[in-house]
């Protein structure tokens, strides 16, 4: 029997109410095909900074490298850590140290779930470049404090970075419906979105079976409100695509339908899910956020790990749930009721 190791990171609010939900589901499903889930929990948290000063120990990266796979529960507590210090604390050192440089976040209406569109068959996968760009953390500040300071951000494209998500972008189109849309803005930046416009025309010539279009992204915002059935993958930089996929969860019913996954394509280091959506400390412990995203996100981690079987028992029995009525609308069923039914469905 095989059997994986997790690392489960909870983290924040909300983020340990659908761990526990999203692992309830997955231990299910690794019962029902025959094989085991080994996890191991790490308590790193804003409620650990505020105990040690640190997301994470010094070490953390090389205490997460053995495992298989990690999963993320939500990171933020904004009233007592900034999100700038969580989120560069935690979150993007382990995407950056592990080169987890495709961020994965599809978006569909699940069977019973409403969006706010009128369109109803849309089916997108949106991969975001998850390691550099805009995200690069490359700049700095002087004369802090005074009225003649300084701020300055600089966003970092390498070749090697956008050639490798604009390729697995391109494989992942060929997978499914052929289509790939680039999203840049290289009508006001001329030199990294220039960049990225050529780098994808160089590529496209390897794949002349996929169906390329270049789209800035004010456009494709409203692409994706006006004609969202038009599109099939996506690929944007880490700012855009960070944008771009908010707009796709709001799309498919909110953020507690919105999973996603962190990938290390080449599988040298471990991958990482985690749900959309934040730590939501107001609602934190009362029984009400919504475990579906986190579910979804666990099925994702259980297809990377090659159980493609239980992957998909798992989305089928959230379906089933939601066709139902069950989690369908926000605030409409407690966390335990939706992770019952799921369970139910799995199990049927």
């Amino acid at each position: 029997m095989n059997s994986y190791s997790i690392a489960l990171i909870p983290g924040d609010g909300i983020g340990v109410d659908v761990t526990d939900a999203a692992m309830r589901v997955a231990d299910a499903a690794a019962a029902k095909f025959g094989f085991s889930l080994d996890k191991t929990g790490f308590p790193w948290s804003c409620d650990f900074y505020l105990k040690t000063g640190a997301m994470m120990p010094e070490d953390g990266i090389e205490q997460l490298r053995p495992f298989d796979a990690i999963f993320l529960g939500a990171v933020g507590w904004p009233k007592a850590v900034p999100d700038n210090v969580s989120l560069h604390g935690l979150l993007l050192p382990i995407r950056k140290a592990f080169r987890q440089y495709a961020n994965i976040r599809p978006h569909r209406l699940l069977k019973g779930v409403e969006g706010p569109l009128r369109a109803q068959g849309f089916d997108i996968l949106c991969i975001r470049e998850n390691t550099e760009g805009e995200y690069s953390g490359a700049g700095g500040r002087v004369h802090e404090g005074t009225p003649i300071e300084v701020a300055v951000e600089t966003s970092i494209f390498t070749r090697a970075g956008v050639e490798r998500i604009l390729r697995f972008g391109f494989e992942m189109a060929r997978s499914r419906r052929g289509k790939l849309t680039s999203v840049t803005k290289s009508n006001a930046q001329k030199y990294s979105m220039v960049f990225w416009d050529e780098v994808t025309d160089e590529l496209a010539a390897e794949y002349p079976d996929v169906e390329v279009t270049h789209t800035h992204i004010d456009a494709m915002a409203a692409k994706m409100v006006m004609a969202p059935e038009s599109l099939d993958v996506i690929v944007a930089s880490n700012l855009f695509g960070d944008i771009l996929t908010d707009l796709g969860a709001a799309i498919q019913g909110g953020l507690g339908f919105a999973a996603s996954a962190n990938i290390c394509p080449d599988r040298s280091a471990p991958s990482m899910f985690e749900p959309v959506h934040g730590s939501a400390p107001d609602i934190a412990g009362k029984n009400i956020a919504n475990p579906i995203a986190a579910i979804w996100s666990a099925a994702m981690m259980l297809d990377h790990l090659g159980e493609a079987e239980a992957a998909a028992a798992i989305l089928t029995a959230i379906e089933a749930a939601t066709a139902q009525g069950i989690g369908a609308r926000p605030g409409s069923h407690s966390t335990e009721t939706i992770t019952t039914a799921v369970l139910a469905a799995l199990e049927a």
